[in-house]
């Protein structure tokens, strides 16, 4: 599957109270991943997020995390989420659309990437290396999870929507057809 990148997805989120510190993440072999948890970890629609994720994203298996509301994919951790994120406000960020869940990408060096799900409360943030899974495999397989919060806002526009296909290619550029609620 292709990584995302476009000029647009290079640009820093400037606002602060948009997006909580990094999560702080120890990946040592074969044991449990240490994550800080979101403000909101604790939200019943984080459990119903949590219940429902994959046990593998790409080559990657779920390993067990000591945080409510977090998950971890990798040995080391190549995938990390965080339920309970404060969601972002309109952006001019980069936004996809991946099985029908808006997400701001968020390029934070040259292979480390932020995806924040938009327009659900709580967000759900993930953390990620895209040299190592496409943030279109992470999308895609967290979107079923994802989903389980009700989406109250689109994207006003999307530079790119994947759907979930047999062979995982259906990728279409700048779709414009979502609108923002008023």
């Amino acid at each position: 599957m292709p990584v995302l990148r476009t000029d647009s997805s290079r640009r820093r989120l400037h606002v602060p109270t948009l997006i909580p510190v990094v999560a702080t993440l120890t990946a040592c072999s074969g044991g449990v991943a240490s994550v800080e948890p979101a403000p909101h970890a604790a939200d019943p629609l984080c459990a119903q997020v949590m219940l429902a994720l994959p046990e593998v994203i790409g080559e990657h298996d779920q390993r067990e995390t000591d945080s409510q509301g977090t998950a971890v994919w990798g040995d080391p951790s190549q995938v990390v989420v965080r339920c309970g994120v404060e969601p972002p406000g309109p952006s001019p960020e980069h936004c996809v659309s991946a099985d029908g869940v808006d997400w701001l990408a968020l390029e934070e060096g040259s292979a480390d990437w932020r995806l924040i799900s938009y327009g659900r409360q709580p967000a759900v943030e993930v953390l990620l290396d895209v040299e190592e899974v496409p943030s279109s495999t992470v999308m895609l397989a967290l979107s079923g999870a994802v989903e389980r919060i009700d989406q109250t806002r689109e994207c006003t526009s999307t530079e790119q929507d994947i759907e979930d296909t047999a062979d995982g290619s259906d990728v279409s550029e700048d779709r414009q057809d979502a609108e923002e609620p008023g």
